[in-house]
């Protein structure tokens, strides 16, 4: 009976069923096996309506969009490339740089390699970048910024482990703290990689006028970063006042002050984000629900208890974990693996001693380089959509910057004092 159940449930994927309707089914058929009323499954749903960190979800989103959509990545990529482009290596590095705010900014690293891809690309090859080698940088540089705040998915990670109630517990601000020395690894490991590289000429310094004119033109992007990070890292604001804060605060900028929005564009744009918005929120309480049952059953338990018996070393369950985050983060796209995932592996983690924080760092560092995982990394297509390029091509690209990547990944893994020196 379960066989058939499951060959279902797979069918209907394999039809297009959308994620959350899987999720969905899957709880209501468990609950329904042990004698739950279904209702339990709408009251799941509007526990939603109870957490005042998810209020944070819709404003940074609507953020994000409002700044692609607007003149400011092309603002922060001429200020980077004026402040260190001189440099040697200086190229690379405001690539990287950029990539990793406007990703921790919007939540998306997809929406990076659109919105960035058009000034970075052309600018490291023009800079005497091979082709080859700032193709793989963007690529592997867009999934970059999601240990930062005030990155959706850490938040999203933070409301779904709460729920388990782990000991020690989790907290939004914990993960914000957790995610800074992890993410400033990967990017000077990718700096360093891109500073070997460079080109023998350097670019020269576009002088101090350069500097001056493109801090006037990033005026008001300068302090968000700083009112947003400074006020949620010195413990000012939670992050749905920080969320407010952003969404008004670039709503003014981009609509009202610099006029970039038109009025007229205003909805399509607002429609767009919350579309997503919508997405997330609609798996996040099916997921409450599949979560419930889950813990209900005492599947966590039973599953720990079977991987215990198989693998006994902490350490090579962090080695299989990290191959198992891999491969979902590969073919699942974040939220997704974020929200279906942490119900099942977290237990087990916290079974062998795992922090739970530490967990979430390196869940998400896995994760983020999963984007650009061969063969079905979504960042690959993206990247070989956006700069018209055989996806063939993007891997051979990517792939340097892949292995660099989970070289820090398993340092992340087996060092957690990078993710908990912050915290703990």
């Amino acid at each position: 009976m379960i066989a058939l159940i499951a060959l279902g449930i797979l069918l209907l994927a394999l039809c297009g069923t959308p994620f959350f309707a899987l999720i969905a089914i899957v709880a209501m058929l468990g609950f329904l096996a042990q004698g739950y009323d279904l209702a339990i499954v709408a009251v799941e749903i509007n526990r939603l309506g109870e957490m005042p960190v998810l209020v944070a979800i819709p404003l940074f989103t609507l953020a994000g969009y409002l700044l692609s959509e607007s003149g400011a990545p092309q603002r922060l990529v001429r200020l980077t490339r004026a402040l260190v482009g001189w440099m040697p290596g200086g190229l690379a590095i405001v690539a990287v740089i950029a990539s990793a705010l406007f990703t921790a900014l919007t939540g998306a690293s997809g929406v990076t390699i659109v919105a960035l891809g058009a000034v970075l690309y052309p600018a490291l090859v023009s800079g005497g970048y091979s082709p080859r080698f700032a193709l793989g940088l963007v690529t592997a540089s867009g999934s970059m910024g999601l240990l930062f705040a005030p990155s959706l998915p850490l938040i999203i990670y933070g409301v779904v482990a709460q729920q388990l109630n782990t000991t020690p517990p989790v907290s939004v601000e914990d993960l914000f703290y957790a995610g800074i020395l992890p993410g400033v690894l990967m990017l000077v490991v990718v700096s360093l990689y891109a500073l070997k590289h460079a080109p023998r000429r350097n670019e020269a310094w576009s002088g101090l006028a350069e500097v001056k004119s493109a801090l006037w033109e990033a005026r008001y992007e300068i302090p968000l970063p700083i009112l947003v990070l400074g006020g949620i890292y010195s413990g000012s604001i939670a992050p749905s006042e920080a969320a407010a804060l952003t969404a008004v605060y670039v709503f003014l900028i981009t609509v009202v002050v610099r006029r970039e929005i038109a009025w007229p564009n205003l909805p399509a744009i607002m429609r767009e984000a919350m579309m997503l918005v919508g997405a997330i929120l609609v798996i996040l309480g099916c997921a409450f629900a599949l979560t419930n049952y889950l813990i209900d059953a005492d599947v966590p338990s039973q599953l720990f208890a079977w991987v215990q018996a198989h693998v006994q070393s902490k350490w090579i369950f962090m080695l299989v974990l990290n191959a198992f985050l891999l491969v979902f983060g590969m073919l699942l796209e974040g939220y997704p693996a974020i929200v279906v995932l942490t119900p099942l592996v977290l237990p087990i983690a916290t079974g062998y001693g795992i922090d739970p924080v530490h967990f979430g760092i390196l869940f998400l560092a896995n994760l983020q380089v999963g984007l650009f995982l061969a063969p079905l990394g979504m960042n690959l297509f993206i990247s070989a959509y956006r700069f018209r390029q055989p996806v063939t091509e993007v891997i051979r690209a990517s792939w340097p910057f892949f292995l660099l990547l989970f070289a820090c990944v398993l340092l992340i893994t087996y060092v957690p004092w990078l993710s908990l020196a912050l915290v703990r």
